[in-house]
């Protein structure tokens, strides 16, 4: 094992608590990343690709200012009815979403890269299907009040480890992409680079 440490170029809370929860040791600091210049070369058809390419761009960024260490990078996308979805900028914004979004489904697409010395030495990306249930006006409603602003920092305005299950029918793909990153993966990676025991 290398004695060089991690480093999580990502803001989001989930992939921290994944990480600690695997009990994979790392330090955060945040890229300094311009994601709509990344994001204007990218049409909605390329959801899966965007995402591998922000935790890509996330990963360099920090790799680049930190070396010798190993820097993981995350990002997520959401394609729903053809377009790229964002994060909600209020509730309003959130709510008009959730029902458009009501009995149909979207893809939410993780992307991760692995970072050291200013290369990229992998990256990947999994998709998960996400059929949201024909809730009631009232559910949704509740659902808002209950979640209030924390909901904005979600590309989809759901959290699924949260009161945000009962927005679903089914979800066909792994628990970890949807939480925002292939952890699966990533820990082969990190073992496969010695940065954790294999």
């Amino acid at each position: 094992m290398t004695h060089a440490p991690l480093i999580l170029a990502s803001a989001s809370a989930a992939r921290r608590a994944m990480l600690e929860n695997a009990g994979v040791a790392f330090q955060v600091q945040v890229a300094d990343v311009d994601e709509g210049a990344v994001k204007a070369r990218f049409d909605a058809a390329r959801a899966a690709e965007l995402a591998q390419e922000l935790a890509a761009a996330k990963a360099l960024a920090v790799s680049e200012r930190t070396p010798g260490a190993w820097v993981l990078g995350g990002d997520q996308t959401l394609a729903f009815d053809g377009a790229l979805i964002s994060k909600a900028p209020d509730l309003g914004a959130a709510r008009a979403r959730l029902s458009a979004m009501r009995g149909r489904p979207h893809q939410l697409h993780s992307g991760a890269a692995l970072a050291r010395d200013g290369r990229v030495l992998w990256s990947g990306v999994d998709t998960a299907t996400m059929q949201v249930r024909d809730f009631s006006d009232g559910f949704l409603d509740a659902y808002l009040a209950a979640e209030g602003t924390a909901l904005l920092a979600c590309v989809g305005s759901y959290r699924l480890e949260g009161l945000g299950s009962q927005l679903f029918d089914r979800i066909d793909g792994d628990y970890f992409t949807v939480l925002g990153l292939p952890l699966w993966t990533v820990l082969d990676q990190l073992r496969r680079h010695g940065v954790i025991a294999a």
